[in-house]
């Protein structure tokens, strides 16, 4: 993994968590979904990761509007 950045991941199905290279993300999350799960979402970003990343987001939205 090196230096790049890494994103958890999480399973609920699998009881799994896992840290992915940001570049790799979305094709590890569709793999594992499509292999394990027939295609349903159910590995994903760990929520708590997409929640602060969705407030950041908003208070950046906020300022930008100031």
């Amino acid at each position: 993994m090196g230096d790049a950045p890494t994103v958890p991941v999480v399973c609920s199905a699998c009881d799994t968590t896992t840290r992915v290279p940001l570049d790799d993300l979305e094709a590890t999350i569709a793999g594992h979904n499509d292999r394990l799960h027939d295609g349903d979402p159910i590995a994903e970003v760990d929520p708590a990761i997409t929640e602060a990343l969705t407030d950041l987001v908003a208070q950046d939205v906020v300022f930008e509007d100031d």
